[in-house]
Parts: C-alpha cells; structure tokens; sequence
C-alpha cells in the first residue's frame, strides 16, 4: 500500500475538539511525505521534481513499514514517530497547529546536534538552541532544510518566512502563511545519505563549464568597459591566471533606467567589442543583472503593462547616483513577479540581449530581493498566477528568478552550460546552474571564521555551490590612510590572503568588494610577500583543477559535495561534530585555513602599525579526526589521527592536510583554462590504506556530457601490493587526449613516470 490517508476525529463527551486529515506518503523507501490539513487541502509544491514512487509497505494498526523506515500514529495524539527498519526511534512528532499560519514542533534527543537551514552568519555549525526567523535577505538565506547527525533530514515544504525555535519546549518550524503543514521526511543515515534524498527529491546538480573553476575578479564598480578589459589586459601582463572578469551594476546608466540590460552608458558604448576582446585573451564575462527594473527601461514598460510588477520599496531608492540616495528623487525601481511564467518569459527576452552580445555568465543580484516595506499590506500582495500573496510565496524568489533564467537559456542553446552566480538560494536551486554568495559581508577576521560554517550549512541543505566575496564586500574601516587605502594596510593585507586561502577551497574562487580594489597588483607587486602569497594561492587553485573538477562530476552523478563539515566523513569523532574552522574540500583533502591574525592585531588600528616581518615562521594547531592518518600536504609528515597538532605556518601556505589512502591529480599552472593541455599530470599518492580515484574530463563547456559525451579513467591504490593501477579509459569526447604521461608523486618526494595511452597500466611503489 503506497499512500495512507488517515482521517483522524477525537471526541470528548459528544463535543468535537479536533479534526485533521493526515497523509502519509512513502515518496520511497527512506522517504515520507507528510501533509496535515483540516479540509484535505494538498499543496503544490513549487520546489519538489520528484514524483512518488511504487514503494511496498506493510501495515499493522497504527504502524507502517518500509524496507528502510516505520511510521507509527499516535491516535491519542494524533503524532508521528519515525523509526529505522530495526526500530530504533529516529524523530518524533509532538504538537501542531494550523490556522494564522502553520507549525510542527519535534522533540529530539537530549544531546543529538543537528544542522543546516542556510547560510545563518552566526559562527555556528549545530542549530541546537537557535532561534532565527527565517526570511530571505541580503546576508542570510534559508532552505527549510534540516539535518541530524542520526541520519535523518526534514525538508519544510513552506515558502513563507518561518521561525525556527529550539529549545526545551522542542524543535520547532512555524511558518506565517499556509493551510497545511507540508514537509517530508528523510532518512539517509548519513549527511550524505539526506543530501542525496533531498537531490533526488528537488534535481541533481548540472555541471558547471570548467573555466568557472578557475580564478574570478571583481570590483563594485568597473566604471567603463575600457577599465574592464583593463584588468583582464594586466593579469595576463603579469603572468597571473584569471579565467573570469565580473562587470557589476550601472553600464545602463542612471537609476531610472536600472537594470535595463544592455549597454547604455556613455562609458559602455563599445560594451559588446570589450566581450569579445576578452574572450581573445582567454577570459569569461560575467555580468551583473537584477530582479527589478527602473521606470525607463523597456521591460519596466512591458511588465507594468500585464501587472507584474510589485509595488514595494526596493533597491534602489533614488534616481540619483548620489549617496545617501535622495528620496525626493525616488527611483521608482520595481521588483518583477518571478512566480508568473509570463513575467520570466519577459525577464528572458531582455536578458537574451546581453547573451547575444556573448555573456558567458549571470550574476544575479538582490535574488533575495531588497524589500525595505514589511507592512502587511506589502506582503499581502498577489503573487503569481494561482491565487499566491507575497507572505506565502516569500522565501522561493531566488528559486523561481534563477529556475527561469536556467530553463530559457537550456531551450535556447545546449553548447554554452549556464553558470548564475546569485545573492540567494532557497531548496532545489542546485538544479538550475547556481551557485551563491553570501551577500555583502564586511571585512573582518570575524566575518572570515563566519564563512565556514555558512557555507557548510548551506552544503547540507543538498546545494553545494558556495562562495564568498573573498576580502569582504566593505572593507572601509581598513582605508586608514585615506581613500582606498586598505591593500597597502599591513592588517588587510593579512586578512585578504587568509580569506583568499579559504577561498580556494569554494566550489568557486572569487575576488569582490567595494570600498578598495582588489586586484593583485593592487597589494604590492612580484617578489613582495603579501603579493606572492596571493599569487600562491590563484596558482594551486589551477593545479588543483583535475582534482576539482572530477570532484564536480562526482557532485553531478553521485551526489557528493564540495565542502564537506568533518562529521560527513567522521561522524563516529564527536570532537567534529560542531568544528567551524576546518572541512573538508572533497574526500580526500582537510582544508584547514588561518582565520586569525598571526602578524598583525585584529582589533584595527587607526595609526601606524608599525613594520610587519612577512617572512616569519609561525605556528598554528589544528585537529586532526581520528579514524585514519593524515599527510601534510606541504611537507608530506605523516600524523596519526585523534590528535591535534602544532604545525609551522607562513604566509603563502594554507595549512592543509590529506587523507591516507588518497589520489590528488594535480595540473601544471596556467594562465587561464585550455591554455595548456593535461599531458602529464601528477598524482600525489598518499599510502597508508588502499585508494580510489575517477579522472572525468570532457570539452569542458556544452552539456554533451548528459549525452555520454565525456571520458573517465579510474585509478586506485593497494596499500598491502603497493600497486598503483590505472585502469582502462572509458568513454571519449572530442579533442580528447589519446596519449599522456602521469607522474606519481609520494610523501617523500620521489616521482616516477607513467606512460597512458587508455589501457591498464601497473606500477609498483617501493616502501
């Protein structure tokens, strides 16, 4: 019996208390659904692609089994408890209530942490006792997905803002707008085990092109297309890689004609020529679009005219460039309604302008979207075509502006992927070729740390593409010595290579803020230690590329993640189980980055602070989990897991360590992606336990690869043989490499060569 409908009536002395249908579905084995509704109401989910499937369930009472799950009814009341197979209680519910909104509340075990919800920007990892309204915003965003480090997962089926509380009454999600409780049930076992089940719930992740995983800059702003081109111009002048240049907002020209998505600036008049001189030297382009429109822009009018267009205040608020923004001169600036598919449909038509110039890439801005108007009235608004008002659809902006973009560009070509960077997410946008930032942080060792678990807690909500704007957005309070004055202050200098170390390990690695530019040359130059270290840093992101990338295919096809929180991998290590400044990048790499000041104070100082020796050794301690031994990436020492170790550290170097019984591919450095060919790669080989590795490559851009259209090579490692094998090559693509040479590379040092042309090679690795 697949679907259960439980019509459940208690009665006390003739007098009607409480009436409720329930619905308890098996979408599969390890998956429930569950819908409570005083009339039957069944919601339509706008973030759900899955649809149920034939799943056997036995029924005995109030209790009903899967292979993988038992649901027990309480009829007294009226509550759901969730068990595995052989018993053991995973969740219960407690009391509910629909009516003025909707609300669960669960009771968990005294000391089980869960995780997830979104990017809250608190430091923490563990969501127990934490209490935060959930509502989209500049620099937080919320999924409605939680996760327990028992295995199990919820996936709150409610697009309105909802509180979350957790505290000795239990754990509970009360949304503002609803008729029925709607929310399904997930258990994996694992973290991976509720990120695969909320995938297969809501879309695997495309890939993404491989350039993106190359280096990007940015600045808020780039004030003519002359300047942009610029600094493409000067990175590949000064032998820095760079894949991909970010133009942000104004090449339209004044606030009334914001977002008007084409180049209307005096400045930007040969916006279209400066795309094509940046794809000769190698680069992408990036280019900032809103979810609003000013009042002189053509989709304004066409929007306006079919009522699709909000009537909210947003950003932003003046016609004028000046700051701060006059109010006598309002902007008039407009959100679209991205929940009707004629208003997407138009969002599309003038965003296809800039794609026919060549855009290779969206940063989507104020997804969230700015609403600086919280009154009733405002969220009172209709939204979309099924009857929607903005308090209930709230939350999934970002989905359904990003989820139209990504479908109208699909339909137009298959040979360019589509890449969309944007300010916010909300569940199931991994399906639709976004990553996301975290908004407009400001600079600071603070902020820094805060990243970690951010962009962890966003992983677990089953979207694994994170960044941050490395540096911070604001960095004013380190102009101390006048304007834009920051990369040559010893303390931002400090805090902008640490950031830029983390940063290497986000699925995308990107320089951004306002107040200072951030270009390399910005902090010194060749030979100079702040910038050979940042310069450290871009060159191992690009020989780490091999690595990532088979990394983004296992993410496609196996739903891995790229960051990983210790406790994915080490769960049975309690000492993980809430660590906020390491992770995993992968599974063979623990990234374990300085977030604290080793040169300079992190308090700011207004004077001089004095000399700054960059060339000082330092020492940091770091944890290492128990469960296997670890290699330092840098010197190759070998540590025994369980302990936390003291570690010497310098400037250029990330700490960083690898997993025994490892293959990291590394690449040779280039200037940008596709400038030279992966003909003799490196495979660092970390013995200690056996290994496996899969090598994917493919073009590198077009969505061939959902064709078959892509090669792997799988390598692996038997510690107690000491055999390296590279297996046979399956599959083949064009521009494929039919010959190339890998050279191992141990610990110690030693390197031996190997011959590859597709066929089973073997080699064995003296101790």
């Amino acid at each position: 019996m697949k679907r259960i409908l439980l019509a459940l009536v208690a009665l006390l002395s003739g007098t009607l208390l409480w009436s409720q249908e329930i619905k308890v579905e098996f979408f599969t084995p390890g998956i429930v659904h569950v819908v409570k509704s005083p009339n039957g109401t069944q919601p339509k989910s706008l973030v759900i692609t899955a649809k149920p499937e034939e799943v056997a369930v036995s029924h005995s009472g109030n209790t009903w089994k899967s292979k993988e799950l038992i649901v027990k009814l309480n009829p007294a009341s009226k509550s759901l408890t969730f068990l595995t197979a052989k018993g053991k209680v995973l969740l219960q519910e407690s009391s509910c209530s629909i009516g003025q909104g909707v609300s669960q509340v669960f009771t968990l075990d005294k000391d089980e942490a869960i995780y997830g919800l979104g990017t809250i920007q608190n430091g923490k990892m563990n969501r127990r006792g934490e209490h935060k309204r959930m509502e989209q915003s500049n620099l937080e965003d919320f999924q409605s997905v939680i996760q327990s480090i028992k295995g199990w997962g919820i996936y709150w089926d409610n697009y309105s803002p909802t509180q979350f509380d957790d505290d000795e009454n239990g754990m509970l999600l009360k949304s503002e707008a609803g008729e029925a409780i709607d929310y399904y049930f997930m258990y994996g076992g694992s973290a991976d085990g509720v990120i695969a089940q909320m995938r297969h719930l809501t879309g695997d992740v495309p890939m993404f092109p491989l350039w993106t995983y190359g280096f990007w800059q940015s600045k808020e702003r780039y004030k003519t297309a002359n300047e942009t081109l610029g600094i493409v111009q000067q990175y590949r002048k000064l032998g820095v890689p760079l894949d991909g240049i970010i133009q942000d907002w104004q090449y339209w020209g004044s606030n009334y004609l914001w977002n008007a998505m084409d180049f209307l600036s005096e400045e930007f008049s040969n916006g279209p020529q400066m795309i094509d001189e940046v794809h000769k030297l190698g680069a992408h382009f990036m280019i900032s679009v809103w979810a609003s429109f000013g009042p002189m822009t053509k989709a304004y009018h066409e929007l306006d005219e079919k009522g699709l267009l909000f009537d909210f205040e947003t950003w932003p608020q003046s016609g004028l460039t000046f700051w701060p923004p006059r109010k006598d001169y309002p902007s008039g600036v407009r959100v679209y309604d991205a929940f009707s598919p004629e208003a997407r449909a138009i969002y599309w038509k003038h965003l296809k302008r800039l794609y026919d110039y060549g855009t290779d890439a969206w940063w989507m801005d104020s997804t969230d979207p700015d609403c600086f108007d919280s009154s009733p009235e405002t969220y009172a608004h209709k939204a979309g075509q099924e009857g929607g008002t903005w308090r209930s659809l709230r939350n999934a902006f970002p989905l359904e502006t990003v989820r139209g973009v990504y479908q109208a560009q699909r339909n137009v070509s298959s040979q360019k992927r589509v890449f969309i960077m944007t300010r916010s997410s909300f569940a199931g946008q991994q399906h639709y070729g976004s990553n996301m930032w975290s908004g407009d942080v400001t600079s600071s060792w603070d902020m820094l740390r805060k990243q970690v678990p951010a962009g962890l807690s966003f992983s677990l909500t089953g979207n694994p593409n994170f960044n941050t704007d490395i540096g911070g957005f604001f960095c004013g309070a380190y102009n101390t010595r006048g304007q834009a004055s920051a990369p040559r202050n010893p303390q931002y200098q400090e805090l902008y290579v640490r950031w830029m170390q983390y940063g290497l390990f986000c699925p995308i690695f990107r320089s951004h803020g306002a107040d200072a530019p951030r270009e390399i040359w910005q902090f010194g130059q060749k030979s100079e230690p702040v910038y050979d270290a940042i310069e450290e840093a871009i060159r191992l992101r690009y020989r780490l590329l091999p690595y990532l990338y088979s990394m983004a295919w296992q993410v496609t096809t196996a739903n891995e993640s790229y960051m990983r929180p210790l406790f994915s991998d080490f769960a049975g290590d309690r000492r993980v189980w809430d660590m906020t400044d390491e992770f995993m990048f992968g599974r063979s790499i623990l990234a374990a980055p300085i977030l604290s000041p080793q040169y300079t104070r992190e308090e700011i100082v207004r004077g001089d602070v004095g000399s700054v020796d960059w060339n000082a050794t330092k020492t940091a301690q770091k944890y290492l989990p128990k469960g296997t031994n670890w290699f330092d990436f840098w010197t190759g020492k070998r540590y025994a897991g369980g302990q936390t170790v003291t570690i010497e550290t310098t400037l250029e170097r990330v700490p960083m360590f690898v997993r025994a019984g490892s293959i990291v591919p590394m690449g040779p450095v280039m200037q940008h992606v596709g400038e030279q060919q992966w003909d003799n790669l490196e495979l660092r080989l970390y013995p200690g336990a056996d290994a496996t590795f899969t090598l994917y490559e493919d073009e590198g851009d077009n969505y061939n690869y959902e064709k078959g259209i892509y090669s792997t090579i799988p390598i692996s490692w038997k510690e107690r043989s000491r055999t390296l094998t590279i297996g046979s090559r399956q599959g083949t693509y064009p521009g494929m490499l039919e010959q190339r040479q890998f050279t191992v590379v141990t610990p110690d040092g030693r390197r031996q060569t190997i011959s590859y042309s597709g066929q089973p090679v073997e080699v064995k690795i003296a101790n």
